[in-house]
């Protein structure tokens, strides 16, 4: 596969793929599906399903083999993070506060790096799944609205094995090396919800649709048949974000 423009400038990810790519190589063999949806140029959104606290090195290493940079929107807490902060502002994160008015200021930033002609990758689900069968869960409508904005192409991305290394809010399995496919789905048909992209009705029932599809990506990697319906936290007694109590 030859190199990309932006996996061939010089930039703060070379010296962290150095690092980070043989690092997760030592735990994971990675298979990638569907790479030709991922494109090679240009801004995109791309919303993976959230099973493990692993996953996103898993998704940033899938996204650097096809030949782009892996921009995430992240926790803003990570950013406080010694070492992992300055790395995440160096190569240009976004910070995404948990409860505040300010996040839109995170989506105006990630509005920005989409107009720069950069990806950037947005879970979701904005927390890992709480649903038992590790299924996507009731999603958040970031992803949509970002996309809908710039109008760009919002990729969605299945990626199943990664919970073999570390389970959802367990312990790291080492010495381990496991199976992991991670599958590029084509750009989701949002021409239907273009005219009313504001409304919040609208922007729900995009994130379903977002939803379904991811969970159909993956129950074709399981080869098991997804819920029909995706786990909603709060019918549960369950909170939105924190670690999952058992």
């Amino acid at each position: 596969m030859a190199a990309t423009p932006e996996k061939s400038r010089p930039s703060a990810f070379w010296p962290l793929a150095v690092v980070v790519v043989p690092l997760v190589g030592l735990f994971a063999r990675i298979e990638l599906r569907g790479v030709e949806n991922l494109p090679r140029e240009g801004a995109y959104v791309l919303a993976p399903n959230h099973n493990s606290e692993f996953d996103p090195l898993i998704v940033a290493v899938a996204v650097w083999r096809v030949g782009r940079a892996p921009r995430f929107m992240a926790k803003e807490s990570l950013f406080k993070v010694p070492v992992l902060g300055a790395a995440l502002r160096a190569t240009g994160m976004v910070p995404v506060p948990r409860t505040s008015a300010s996040a839109n200021q995170s989506i105006k930033a990630a509005q920005d790096i989409a107009r720069d002609g950069r990806g950037v990758i947005v879970y979701p689900e904005g927390t890992l799944t709480r649903d038992p069968g590790l299924w996507p869960m009731r999603g958040k409508t970031g992803a949509v609205r970002l996309a809908l904005g710039g109008d760009l192409p919002l990729i969605p991305l299945a990626q199943w094995g990664v919970q073999q290394i570390l389970p959802r809010y367990g312990k790291l399995r080492f010495p381990r090396r496991s199976h992991v496919i991670v599958e590029f789905g084509p750009a989701l048909d949002l021409s239907e919800f273009r005219a009313t992209a504001t409304q919040p009705a609208t922007l729900t029932r995009a994130t379903d649709v977002l939803m379904a599809r991811i969970a159909e990506m993956l129950s074709a990697l399981r080869g098991a048949p997804a819920p029909a319906e995706r786990w909603n936290p709060s019918q549960h007694g369950q909170n939105e974000t924190g670690r999952l109590e058992s």
